[in-house]
Protein backbone atom coordinates (compact mmCIF):
# COMPACT_ATOMS: atom_id res chain seq x y z
CA UNK A 1 0.00 0.00 0.00
CA UNK A 2 1.26 3.48 -0.83
CA UNK A 3 1.56 6.11 1.84
CA UNK A 4 1.27 9.87 1.57
CA UNK A 5 2.62 12.29 4.14
CA UNK A 6 1.27 15.83 4.03
CA UNK A 7 1.98 19.07 5.81
CA UNK A 8 -0.05 22.25 5.61
CA UNK A 9 1.39 25.72 5.33
CA UNK A 10 -0.75 28.85 5.49
CA UNK A 11 0.50 31.78 3.44
CA UNK A 12 -1.16 35.17 3.28
CA UNK A 13 0.44 35.98 -0.05
CA UNK A 14 -0.06 34.55 -3.49
CA UNK A 15 3.71 34.81 -3.84
CA UNK A 16 4.05 31.64 -1.76
CA UNK A 17 2.43 29.62 -4.53
CA UNK A 18 4.97 30.90 -7.02
CA UNK A 19 8.02 30.09 -4.96
CA UNK A 20 8.56 33.43 -3.20
CA UNK A 21 8.66 33.88 0.55
CA UNK A 22 8.46 36.79 2.89
CA UNK A 23 11.94 38.01 3.91
CA UNK A 24 13.05 37.08 7.42
CA UNK A 25 13.87 40.69 8.32
CA UNK A 26 11.13 43.25 8.80
CA UNK A 27 13.02 46.09 7.14
CA UNK A 28 12.88 44.44 3.72
CA UNK A 29 9.98 44.78 1.29
CA UNK A 30 7.26 42.13 1.25
CA UNK A 31 4.28 41.30 -0.95
CA UNK A 32 0.86 41.27 0.65
CA UNK A 33 -2.62 40.50 -0.70
CA UNK A 34 -6.06 40.20 0.85
CA UNK A 35 -6.58 36.53 -0.05
CA UNK A 36 -5.44 33.75 2.28
CA UNK A 37 -4.01 30.77 0.43
CA UNK A 38 -3.66 27.41 2.17
CA UNK A 39 -0.73 25.56 0.64
CA UNK A 40 -0.45 21.78 1.08
CA UNK A 41 2.85 19.92 0.74
CA UNK A 42 2.78 16.12 0.34
CA UNK A 43 5.32 13.34 -0.02
CA UNK A 44 4.09 10.09 -1.60
CA UNK A 45 5.55 6.63 -1.07
CA UNK A 46 4.50 3.15 -2.18
CA UNK A 47 4.27 0.08 0.06
CA UNK A 48 8.00 -0.56 -0.44
CA UNK A 49 8.90 2.95 0.70
CA UNK A 50 9.80 4.25 -2.76
CA UNK A 51 8.89 7.85 -3.55
CA UNK A 52 5.99 8.31 -5.99
CA UNK A 53 6.20 11.41 -8.17
CA UNK A 54 3.58 10.93 -10.91
CA UNK A 55 0.25 11.81 -9.27
CA UNK A 56 -1.90 14.58 -10.75
CA UNK A 57 -4.11 17.27 -9.27
CA UNK A 58 -7.18 15.17 -10.03
CA UNK A 59 -5.84 12.43 -7.72
CA UNK A 60 -6.21 14.62 -4.64
CA UNK A 61 -9.20 15.77 -2.63
CA UNK A 62 -9.11 17.96 0.45
CA UNK A 63 -11.77 18.80 3.03
CA UNK A 64 -11.68 21.50 5.67
CA UNK A 65 -13.90 20.82 8.66
CA UNK A 66 -15.69 18.29 6.47
CA UNK A 67 -16.34 20.70 3.59
CA UNK A 68 -14.75 20.04 0.16
CA UNK A 69 -12.21 22.60 -1.04
CA UNK A 70 -11.26 23.34 -4.64
CA UNK A 71 -7.58 22.77 -5.42
CA UNK A 72 -6.46 25.82 -7.39
CA UNK A 73 -2.69 25.33 -7.68
CA UNK A 74 -0.75 22.12 -8.15
CA UNK A 75 2.85 21.10 -8.84
CA UNK A 76 4.60 17.73 -8.65
CA UNK A 77 7.61 19.27 -7.02
CA UNK A 78 8.33 22.59 -5.39
CA UNK A 79 11.20 25.04 -5.42
CA UNK A 80 9.94 26.91 -2.39
CA UNK A 81 12.85 27.89 -0.13
CA UNK A 82 13.36 25.55 2.79
CA UNK A 83 13.98 26.60 6.39
CA UNK A 84 15.31 24.01 8.85
CA UNK A 85 15.69 24.23 12.63
CA UNK A 86 17.86 21.45 14.03
CA UNK A 87 17.42 20.94 17.78
CA UNK A 88 19.90 18.59 19.45
CA UNK A 89 19.51 17.14 22.93
CA UNK A 90 22.86 17.60 24.72
CA UNK A 91 21.76 16.43 28.17
CA UNK A 92 23.73 13.79 30.02
CA UNK A 93 21.38 10.96 29.02
CA UNK A 94 22.40 11.19 25.33
CA UNK A 95 26.00 12.39 25.63
CA UNK A 96 27.43 9.20 24.08
CA UNK A 97 25.64 9.96 20.80
CA UNK A 98 26.70 13.59 20.34
CA UNK A 99 29.72 12.94 18.08
CA UNK A 100 27.65 10.80 15.72
CA UNK A 101 24.99 13.53 15.68
CA UNK A 102 27.59 16.16 14.76
CA UNK A 103 29.05 14.12 11.91
CA UNK A 104 25.69 13.16 10.42
CA UNK A 105 24.14 16.62 10.78
CA UNK A 106 27.16 18.09 9.03
CA UNK A 107 26.58 15.87 5.99
CA UNK A 108 22.85 16.62 6.12
CA UNK A 109 23.40 20.38 5.97
CA UNK A 110 25.89 20.09 3.12
CA UNK A 111 23.59 17.90 1.03
CA UNK A 112 20.19 19.49 1.70
CA UNK A 113 20.84 23.23 1.75
CA UNK A 114 20.66 25.23 -1.48
CA UNK A 115 21.56 28.94 -1.82
CA UNK A 116 17.94 30.01 -1.15
CA UNK A 117 17.61 27.77 1.93
CA UNK A 118 18.59 28.45 5.53
CA UNK A 119 19.06 26.54 8.76
CA UNK A 120 19.78 27.09 12.43
CA UNK A 121 21.36 24.87 15.10
CA UNK A 122 20.26 24.85 18.73
CA UNK A 123 20.93 22.57 21.67
CA UNK A 124 18.98 21.97 24.84
CA UNK A 125 19.61 20.49 28.26
CA UNK A 126 18.96 22.56 31.40
CA UNK A 127 18.95 25.58 29.10
CA UNK A 128 18.39 26.26 25.41
CA UNK A 129 21.47 27.41 23.48
CA UNK A 130 21.46 28.85 19.96
CA UNK A 131 24.78 27.78 18.43
CA UNK A 132 24.02 29.21 15.00
CA UNK A 133 21.15 31.45 13.90
CA UNK A 134 19.58 31.10 10.46
CA UNK A 135 22.16 31.00 7.70
CA UNK A 136 22.43 29.51 4.20
CA UNK A 137 26.11 28.78 4.86
CA UNK A 138 26.96 25.11 5.35
CA UNK A 139 30.45 26.13 6.52
CA UNK A 140 29.04 28.29 9.34
CA UNK A 141 26.79 25.45 10.40
CA UNK A 142 29.75 23.07 10.33
CA UNK A 143 31.71 25.41 12.60
CA UNK A 144 28.79 25.63 15.01
CA UNK A 145 28.48 21.85 15.07
CA UNK A 146 32.10 21.64 16.19
CA UNK A 147 31.20 23.74 19.24
CA UNK A 148 28.25 21.52 20.13
CA UNK A 149 28.98 19.39 23.17
CA UNK A 150 27.12 17.33 25.75
CA UNK A 151 26.38 18.58 29.24
CA UNK A 152 27.49 15.89 31.66
CA UNK A 153 25.37 14.83 34.62
CA UNK A 154 27.52 15.42 37.71
CA UNK A 155 25.25 13.97 40.36
CA UNK A 156 22.53 15.51 42.49
CA UNK A 157 22.91 19.24 43.23
CA UNK A 158 23.35 20.64 46.75
CA UNK A 159 20.23 20.96 48.87
CA UNK A 160 18.10 23.85 47.67
CA UNK A 161 19.65 24.01 44.20
CA UNK A 162 17.57 23.17 41.09
CA UNK A 163 17.60 19.60 39.81
CA UNK A 164 19.17 18.82 36.39
CA UNK A 165 16.64 19.27 33.62
CA UNK A 166 16.06 18.65 29.90
CA UNK A 167 13.98 21.43 28.37
CA UNK A 168 12.70 19.66 25.26
CA UNK A 169 9.27 21.30 25.15
CA UNK A 170 10.67 24.75 25.98
CA UNK A 171 13.18 24.38 23.12
CA UNK A 172 10.44 23.48 20.64
CA UNK A 173 8.10 26.22 21.87
CA UNK A 174 10.69 29.01 21.91
CA UNK A 175 12.17 28.06 18.52
CA UNK A 176 8.72 28.03 16.93
CA UNK A 177 7.67 31.38 18.39
CA UNK A 178 10.92 33.34 18.18
CA UNK A 179 12.53 31.89 15.05
CA UNK A 180 9.94 30.27 12.76
CA UNK A 181 6.78 32.28 13.35
CA UNK A 182 7.40 35.06 10.82
CA UNK A 183 9.04 32.95 8.11
CA UNK A 184 6.94 31.83 5.15
CA UNK A 185 7.53 28.90 2.83
CA UNK A 186 8.50 25.35 3.75
CA UNK A 187 9.67 24.88 7.32
CA UNK A 188 10.94 21.80 9.14
CA UNK A 189 12.11 21.21 12.69
CA UNK A 190 14.37 18.20 13.25
CA UNK A 191 14.70 17.10 16.88
CA UNK A 192 17.41 14.64 17.95
CA UNK A 193 16.70 13.41 21.47
CA UNK A 194 15.66 10.51 23.68
CA UNK A 195 12.30 12.25 23.97
CA UNK A 196 12.45 12.92 27.70
CA UNK A 197 11.46 16.30 29.13
CA UNK A 198 12.17 17.40 32.65
CA UNK A 199 11.60 20.93 33.87
CA UNK A 200 10.04 22.73 30.87
CA UNK A 201 7.66 25.60 31.63
CA UNK A 202 5.36 24.53 28.79
CA UNK A 203 3.84 21.09 28.29
CA UNK A 204 3.60 18.80 25.27
CA UNK A 205 0.25 20.22 24.17
CA UNK A 206 1.54 23.80 24.09
CA UNK A 207 4.70 22.74 22.23
CA UNK A 208 2.60 21.00 19.55
CA UNK A 209 0.30 24.00 19.25
CA UNK A 210 3.28 26.31 18.75
CA UNK A 211 4.69 24.36 15.81
CA UNK A 212 1.23 23.87 14.31
CA UNK A 213 0.58 27.62 14.52
CA UNK A 214 3.82 28.30 12.63
CA UNK A 215 3.03 25.61 10.02
CA UNK A 216 6.23 23.70 10.66
CA UNK A 217 6.80 20.00 9.97
CA UNK A 218 8.47 18.21 12.88
CA UNK A 219 10.72 15.17 12.43
CA UNK A 220 11.73 13.39 15.63
CA UNK A 221 14.90 11.27 15.74
CA UNK A 222 14.83 9.20 18.91
CA UNK A 223 17.55 7.39 20.86
CA UNK A 224 15.59 5.01 23.05
CA UNK A 225 16.26 5.35 26.77
CA UNK A 226 15.90 1.92 28.45
CA UNK A 227 14.96 3.53 31.76
CA UNK A 228 12.14 5.78 30.59
CA UNK A 229 10.57 5.35 27.12
CA UNK A 230 10.56 8.80 25.56
CA UNK A 231 10.15 8.00 21.86
CA UNK A 232 6.36 8.13 22.25
CA UNK A 233 6.66 11.80 23.23
CA UNK A 234 8.64 12.62 20.09
CA UNK A 235 5.98 10.78 18.10
CA UNK A 236 3.30 12.92 19.74
CA UNK A 237 5.29 16.03 18.83
CA UNK A 238 5.82 15.12 15.18
CA UNK A 239 2.70 13.36 13.88
CA UNK A 240 0.20 16.22 14.46
CA UNK A 241 2.38 18.45 12.26
CA UNK A 242 2.50 16.02 9.33
CA UNK A 243 5.97 14.75 10.22
CA UNK A 244 6.98 11.52 11.90
CA UNK A 245 9.28 9.94 14.44
CA UNK A 246 12.28 7.76 13.57
CA UNK A 247 13.91 5.49 16.15
CA UNK A 248 17.65 4.96 15.84
CA UNK A 249 18.56 1.28 15.98
CA UNK A 250 20.74 -1.47 14.49
CA UNK A 251 18.66 -1.49 11.29
CA UNK A 252 17.94 2.24 11.21
CA UNK A 253 21.11 4.30 11.40
CA UNK A 254 21.17 8.02 12.09
CA UNK A 255 22.69 8.58 8.65
CA UNK A 256 19.85 6.69 6.95
CA UNK A 257 17.24 8.66 8.89
CA UNK A 258 18.71 11.99 7.82
CA UNK A 259 18.80 10.72 4.24
CA UNK A 260 15.11 9.77 4.42
CA UNK A 261 14.18 13.21 5.78
CA UNK A 262 16.18 14.86 3.01
CA UNK A 263 14.41 12.78 0.35
CA UNK A 264 10.99 13.66 1.75
CA UNK A 265 11.78 17.37 1.89
CA UNK A 266 12.99 17.31 -1.72
CA UNK A 267 10.16 15.16 -3.15
CA UNK A 268 6.98 16.99 -2.28
CA UNK A 269 3.80 17.76 -4.16
CA UNK A 270 2.50 21.28 -3.73
CA UNK A 271 -1.13 22.34 -4.08
CA UNK A 272 -3.13 25.22 -2.72
CA UNK A 273 -6.73 26.26 -2.17
CA UNK A 274 -8.76 29.24 -1.01
CA UNK A 275 -10.73 28.27 2.08
CA UNK A 276 -14.51 28.52 1.75
CA UNK A 277 -14.53 29.74 5.37
CA UNK A 278 -13.74 33.50 5.25
CA UNK A 279 -13.56 33.94 9.04
CA UNK A 280 -10.30 35.38 10.33
CA UNK A 281 -10.72 34.03 13.83
CA UNK A 282 -7.43 32.23 14.48
CA UNK A 283 -9.34 28.99 15.05
CA UNK A 284 -7.97 25.51 14.40
CA UNK A 285 -9.46 23.96 11.25
CA UNK A 286 -9.40 20.22 10.65
CA UNK A 287 -8.11 18.98 7.31
CA UNK A 288 -8.61 15.65 5.57
CA UNK A 289 -6.63 14.78 2.43
CA UNK A 290 -7.73 11.91 0.19
CA UNK A 291 -6.60 10.38 -3.10
CA UNK A 292 -8.64 8.48 -5.68
CA UNK A 293 -6.33 5.64 -6.84
CA UNK A 294 -7.09 2.43 -4.99
CA UNK A 295 -4.68 1.24 -2.33
CA UNK A 296 -3.45 4.68 -1.36
CA UNK A 297 -3.19 5.66 2.27
CA UNK A 298 -3.15 9.34 3.26
CA UNK A 299 -1.25 10.56 6.30
CA UNK A 300 -1.70 14.29 6.87
CA UNK A 301 -1.39 16.79 9.65
CA UNK A 302 -4.64 17.25 11.46
CA UNK A 303 -5.25 20.83 10.43
CA UNK A 304 -4.04 24.41 10.50
CA UNK A 305 -4.76 27.65 12.31
CA UNK A 306 -6.80 30.24 10.42
CA UNK A 307 -5.46 33.79 10.13
CA UNK A 308 -6.03 35.87 13.22
CA UNK A 309 -8.25 38.98 13.18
Amino acid sequence: MKAIRCAILVNTALAAIFGQTAPPHGDEASIKVDVDVVNVLCTVRDKHGALIKDLNKEDFEIREDGKPQQIRYFARETDLPLTIALLVDVSGSVRRFVQAEKDTANRFFKEVLRPQDQALLAGFSSTVVLWQDFTPSASLLTSSLERLHAVRFRGLPPLGQPMPSTLLYDAVYSTANTKLKNIQGRKAMVIVSDGLDNGSRVNLELAVRAVQATNTIVYGICYENPRVPGCAYLKSLSEPTGGRMFQVGPKTSLSKIFQTIEEELRSQYSFGFFSTNPARDGAFRKLQVEVHPKGLKVEARRGYYAPAP
